[in-house]
């Protein structure tokens, strides 16, 4: 045998960490707007090397000018071969056929994306391997690198987004469920549906980062000149602005209000003309995560305009806490997962209610309310929600503290259902 084929020497894992391994991160782009799925994985490659797959096997493209250039963006990125981002992760985009999910394109699209990844494996230095999917559709790779856990981190219904192939979404992922040693989910109606699935469901909601959000607050923020002189209060909001955010709702709430602005800053992947034509709203695209933290110092309050439905009743929307870590006082409709967090959230049934929040919203505004919401978030950093994972994943391979209690809002492993096949992980 030579030293190539030895096998790597077990790394037992620390209490309340996770070093010495190599994490395979199935997830959508890298290189795009942080996610829960980029902090995490940041914060976990201080103790470790993570090999992000871009993966975009979960919906089909349809021949629309964006889908064709990102299909475009995709093969460039896959010609680009492995990528390092930092001393310890590295990105990779794999070449599949899009679409093939099924039949012999998806058996091909499977050999392809093990090959892929593999041979990005065998260039890192020989550790210990886990495979954590952002992705509900790849129960198919579940012992295919020899891992010690796949862990399955729920963010969203996916069988609930547009364009989706619902039905085969679900079997996918109940697929999967089957397969993982544990799964993560970020709201509780996530977890409250995936823990009838699986023992070993947890609930971990997304963290902040504080220290950047926090600049808010400082006085040398300066404010970006686009909106230094309108008209206050100034309403904000950034993210993508895609089938989830109410449209219909925001152009309502900023006729009623003339003379208020409304600032939405991101990509647009739904139709806003209904807002195009509407002066106090300014649609200034999508502005660097880095520079957020200016931009809101200049709102009065922050907005979560969202659609309340199927997909959304399931979200735990990050910028809820990036909002709230800038000292902001947040006006959203009502999403479950948002009334944690009243009063500083106000929240609206329609858009009359959205209208009056927006008239009381300047006021709980104050240097003093906004330091104060700002360190209220300081228990919902990134690194404590992977403290909460660490030992989940000390549970998943038998290795943690048997005594030990799980961190705050992590809930514990439901008893095992009825069903014998969705106990426990095939790996």
């Amino acid at each position: 045998m030579t030293a190539a084929d030895t096998p790597p020497k077990p790394v037992a894992i620390e209490p309340g960490t996770i070093r010495g391994r190599t994490i395979i991160c199935l997830a959508n782009r890298w290189d795009y707007d942080p996610t829960s799925k980029h902090q995490v994985m940041k914060v976990l490659s201080r103790r470790n090397q993570i090999l992000w797959v871009n993966y975009r096997g979960t919906r089909t493209p349809r021949a629309t000018a964006s889908d064709l250039a990102a299909v475009l963006a995709t093969l460039r990125h896959v010609l680009g071969g492995v990528r390092r981002v930092s001393d310890s992760i590295v990105q990779m985009t794999p070449l599949v056929v899009p679409g093939g999910r099924t039949g012999w394109r998806g058996a091909l699209n499977r050999r392809l994306l093990v090959a892929q990844i593999r041979r990005a494996l065998a260039a890192l230095p020989r550790r210990p391997v886990q495979l954590w999917t952002f992705a509900p559709d790849v129960a198919d790779l579940a012992g295919e690198f020899d891992e010690e856990c796949l862990i399955y981190y729920c963010v969203d219904e996916y069988s609930a987004f547009e364009d989706f192939d619902g039905p085969a979404i679900r079997a996918a992922e109940d697929r999967l469920i089957r397969r993982a040693d544990a799964v993560i989910t970020t709201s509780a109606s996530l977890y409250e549906s995936r823990r009838q699935r699986h023992p070993a469901t947890y609930l971990v909601r997304h963290g902040v980062d504080v220290r950047h959000f926090a600049r808010a607050l400082e006085e040398d923020t300066e404010t970006p000149p686009e909106i230094a002189d309108l008209p206050r209060p100034v309403f904000g909001f950034f993210g993508l602005l895609q089938h989830w955010f109410d449209v219909r709702l925001m152009a309502q709430v900023a006729r009623a209000r003339p003379d208020a602005s409304f600032v939405l800053l991101g990509e647009c992947q739904a139709d806003v003309a209904a807002l195009q034509t509407l002066p106090n709203v300014h649609l200034l695209g999508r502005q660097p995560y880095a520079t957020l933290p200016a931009w809101c110092r200049a709102f009065d309050a922050a907005l979560l305009p969202f659609r309340i439905n199927e997909m959304t009743v399931n979200i735990n929307p990050i910028k809820l806490r990036e909002y709230l870590a800038a000292g902001l006082p947040v006006i959203s409709t009502a999403l479950p997962e948002v009334r944690r967090y009243e009063p500083d959230v106000l929240i609206a049934h329609d858009a009359a209610e959205f209208c009056r929040h927006c008239d009381v919203a300047a006021a709980l505004s104050s240097p003093e309310h906004r330091r104060r919401r700002s360190a209220m978030m300081n228990g919902e950093s990134w690194e404590t929600v992977v403290e909460r994972l660490s030992w989940i994943v000390q549970s998943a391979l038998g290795r943690g503290d048997p005594a030990a209690q799980p961190p705050p809002a992590c809930p514990p492993p439901v008893a095992p259902p009825a069903e014998p096949e969705l106990v426990g992980s095939a790996i």
